[in-house]
């Protein structure tokens, strides 16, 4: 039996992005000439944290009565690098662990991305949207053919109003050289003050290796500089990441007969946790120049909103 999720989020989140998308309309009616560009959420939110059933939720709602909003929904993990070029990176520099598979910031195609976000917000026409299946190559994963893409805004139908573009790092912020030194001692210092209390990854890192991914993430910002809001799924304990991981592949294992084994999970986990790390606290400052523009929900280890700040 699959992990339950019970979506207590969408209450919180419909009435924020409407509120959003409402001011949104109403400012570019000002520019009588020219309709309003689309409105572009994004939706950060720790893995297994529950934030499938979530973008699900907020789809059906958009989509429907009364609303009846032209929506489409664009994942980080489809903007991941093809294989070959994944496998280009890990080689170029085979010493850092955090580019040997896609995930971090680096391994996915900004390029490509500015192109659809650009594409969506002058609403031009037949826009294919991007695939990528994670089960080609052994696990490792390639992008889809793009004669296979889904395509929106085709001839004659309404264009999309609303782009929902989520994933696990969706919105985070690089830090400065100064911010990035100071995050990486800290996670030093405190595995040698007390390596038992200490659960993250960071300290394992070397900084260059950190410092690479942190320069890729800077590039990110060309995509988080369109978003009319942000909705970020916290956790009271972003450790609660490994054993939501374990849940689902255990699950996974059970339903389907496949599924990694837990060590896997942990090992796969590692390779997350350290941007989890890095970039939380600067997603729950807010992200955002202007106040009001980011929901922030805290969930439990049972993944139910334990509170919600509008930052």
């Amino acid at each position: 039996m699959a992990v339950k999720i019970v979506d207590d989020k969408s209450e919180h989140c419909i009435p924020f992005i409407l509120d959003k998308i409402k001011a949104h309309c109403e400012y570019h009616k000002k520019d009588k000439d020219t309709d309003a560009p689309p409105f572009f959420l994004g939706l950060n939110g720790i893995q297994g944290a529950g934030k499938t059933t979530l973008v699900s939720t907020l789809y059906k709602t958009l989509t429907s009565d009364p609303h009846n909003l032209p929506t489409v929904v664009l994942s980080i993990d489809d903007l991941y690098l093809p294989h070959s070029a994944q496998k280009s990176l890990a080689e170029s520099q085979p010493e850092n662990p955090l580019i040997q598979h896609r995930g971090q910031p680096s391994t996915h195609d900004i390029p490509l991305g500015k192109d659809i976000f650009s594409q969506l917000y002058a609403r031009k026409s037949n826009i294919r949207i991007p695939c990528y299946e994670k089960s080609l190559h052994d696990g490792q994963g390639d992008r889809t053919d793009s004669e296979t893409w889904d395509v929106v805004n085709k001839d004659g139908e309404s264009p999309v109003e609303v782009v929902i573009f989520e994933g696990w790092c969706v919105g985070f912020r690089s830090l400065s050289d100064e911010e990035l030194v100071e995050k990486w001692e800290g996670a030093k210092a405190a595995r040698i003050f007390d390596a038992e209390a200490y659960h993250g990854r960071l300290a394992s890192l070397d900084l260059e290796h950190v410092s690479f991914v942190n320069d890729a993430l800077r590039q990110y910002d060309a995509l988080t500089d369109y978003f009319g809001a942000l909705v970020h799924i916290d956790a009271v304990d972003t450790l609660f990441v490994y054993e939501w991981r374990l849940e689902q592949e255990r699950a996974l294992r059970k339903d389907k007969g496949t599924g990694m084994k837990d060590k896997q999970v942990i090992e796969f986990v590692n390779g997350y946790y350290p941007a989890y790390e890095l970039y939380t606290d600067v997603l729950r400052k807010g992200i955002f120049k202007e106040t009001g523009k980011q929901l922030r929900l805290v969930v439990n280890k049972q993944r139910k909103v334990e509170e919600v700040e509008i930052q």
